[in-house]
C-alpha cells in the first residue's frame, strides 16, 4: 500500500509540472471524434490510449460526460469501462455520484474500485448500508482496501448509530482474515485518525509479525500519546526490518523526534546504496 501511495505522489508530482502545458479551455471536438477517443482508451499501445484520454479530458464537459456514462454502461470493452468511469470523475458533475452507485454492483472490479475511491473521497453517509453489506462478502484483492477506506471516511464523521456500527466493523476487520486485507483496514485506520480503534492498533502492534509496523504507523499518524508507551516497548524488541516505522510512529507522537529522524534519514541512506 505505501509503495502505491508513493507512485500515486510521484504521478502527481508529475502532473503538477506539465499542467501548464493543458488548454485554458474546453476543445471542441466532434462527436465521432469524441466516440473514437473514448474506444481507444483501451488500446494495447500507450501513446494511443494516453492521447485519447487527453482528448475525452481536453472536451468540454456538456459533451464529454453523457458519453463518458455511456461508455461506462454499455462499452463492450471492460477496460475502456474502467477508463471512462474514471476520467468522468474529472469533470466534477453531480451525475457521475449516480453512475458510481451503479459501478458499485459491476463484477468488473476496476469499477468497484473506482466507485469505492470516488465515495472515499466524496463521503456519503447514505451510502453506509451497501458499504456494510459489502463487507462481508467483498474479496477481491484491489476491491476491499478501497471500500474499507470508504467506509473509514463515513466513520470518522458525526456520531450516530450507523458511524458506531461502521466503526465496529473496521475495528473487527483489524483482527480478521488475510494479512494483506487486515493491514488495509489498519492503514485506513491510521489515515483517518481513528482514536476509536486505538486499544485494537495497539494490541496488533506488540505482536510480532508482518503487520507490527503497519500498526505502529497507524498509532503515529493517530497521534494519541497513549499509544508511546507501547510504541517505546516493541522498540526495544522488535526485529530491525520494523524499526524504521517505530521510529517513525514515535517521531509523529512529537517525541525525540530529531533523534528518530536522524536514524530514519541514515536507514534511507543505507538502503539507497544496498540498492546500488
Amino acid at each position: 500500500m505505501r509503495d502505491t501511495a508513493l507512485c500515486i505522489l510521484a504521478v502527481l508530482c508529475v502532473a503538477s509540472g506539465t499542467r501548464a502545458q493543458e488548454p485554458s479551455a474546453p476543445q471542441s471536438v466532434s462527436p465521432a471524434q469524441l466516440q473514437a477517443a473514448i474506444a481507444k482508451l483501451g488500446d494495447l499501445d500507450y501513446a494511443t490510449r494516453t492521447n485519447a484520454s487527453r482528448t475525452v479530458r481536453r472536451t468540454a464537459s456538456a459533451q464529454a460526460v453523457p458519453a463518458l456514462m455511456q461508455a461506462v454502461s454499455e462499452q463492450a470493452d471492460g477496460y475502456v469501462r474502467y477508463r471512462s468511469l474514471v476520467l468522468l470523475t474529472g469533470f466534477n458533475d453531480p451525475r457521475t455520484r449516480d453512475a458510481m452507485r451503479e459501478a458499485l454492483a459491476s463484477p468488473n472490479d476496476r469499477l468497484r474500485t473506482v466507485a469505492y475511491s470516488f465515495f472515499e473521497h466524496n463521503p456519503d453517509r447514505a451510502m453506509l448500508p451497501p458499504f456494510m453489506a459489502a463487507l462481508d462478502k467483498e474479496q477481491a484483492e484491489f476491491v476491499r482496501p478501497a471500500l474499507v477506506r470508504a467506509v473509514a471516511a463515513v466513520a470518522g464523521g458525526a456520531p450516530g448509530e450507523d458511524v458506531s456500527r461502521a466503526r465496529q466493523a473496521l475495528v473487527r476487520e483489524v483482527s480478521r482474515g488475510e494479512d494483506f486485507f487486515r493491514s488495509a483496514v489498519i492503514e485506513a485506520l491510521g489515515d483517518y485518525k481513528a482514536q476509536y480503534a486505538l486499544d485494537a492498533l495497539i494490541a496488533v502492534a506488540k505482536l510480532d509479525g508482518p503487520l507490527q509496523d503497519d500498526a505502529a504507523l497507524a498509532l503515529g499518524k493517530i497521534g494519541d500519546k497513549k499509544a508511546l508507551d507501547t510504541l517505546a516497548a516493541i522498540q526495544r524488541t522488535a526485529p530491525r526490518a520494523s524499526q524504521p516505522s517505530i521510529a517513525a510512529a514515535i517521531c509523529l507522537l512529537d517525541v525525540n523526534c530529531e533523534s528518530h529522524v536522524s536514524y530514519l534519514v541514515e536507514t534511507l541512506k543505507f538502503s539507497d546504496t544496498k540498492r546500488k
